[in-house]
């Protein structure tokens, strides 16, 4: 777009006039305040910098949720509890470099059993979150860190899910989980 030398003084001459209008009414400090204000106000920056929306703050404090729920379940020896941030679908993927994946909740849930068949085998789980990337409104991934603290052992690990939005609730549909 081209704007001519007259056009562009024109307009210069018209935000100077604005400008020394608010100035003398004392308006012109509260008016940039407001304009800076108003493109921030339903966004917040994260550590790293990055803008994010109150709508993304709330879908990763749901699916934070899921995993602090399950947290807590495991430590009481409770799998049952600890699935139901689990989908409950033929559909789930539960992956490991021990075993070969399974498809579904219940496989899913049979093999936690049979890995951890007491609350001394489950021991006293913790983790950490790495990254949380909102892929849609609907679609989340989560890398982090998991480690089993027990009598004899300590097993650490990666972990990197995806969960999915159903009727509001959040669940895991993909769990890749390695150990070191």
């Amino acid at each position: 777009m081209f704007i001519t030398a007259s056009a562009f003084y024109l307009f210069k001459t018209l935000i100077m006039q604005i400008i020394s209008f608010l100035y003398k009414l004392n308006l012109i400090l509260p008016c940039i305040l407001l304009s800076f204000s108003c493109n921030f106000m339903d966004k917040e920056i994260n550590p790293d910098g990055k803008i994010i929306s109150n709508k993304e703050i709330t879908i990763i404090a749901k699916v934070q949720r899921v995993l602090i729920d399950q947290r807590k379940c495991w430590n009481t020896g409770n799998i049952d509890g600890f699935m139901k941030g689990y989908w409950n679908s033929e559909k789930l993927v539960f992956a490991s470099a021990k075993h070969q994946p399974t498809y579904g909740w219940e496989a899913t849930l049979n093999r936690y059993k049979e890995s951890y068949p007491t609350k001394e085998s489950m021991g006293v789980f913790n983790y950490t979150i790495k990254n949380i990337t909102l892929l849609t409104d609907s679609l989340v991934k989560i890398e982090g860190q998991w480690e089993l603290k027990r009598l004899n052992d300590n097993p650490l690990g990666n972990f990197y899910l995806t969960l999915g939005k159903f009727n509001e609730e959040w669940l895991i549909i993909k769990d890749s989980t390695t150990s070191y």
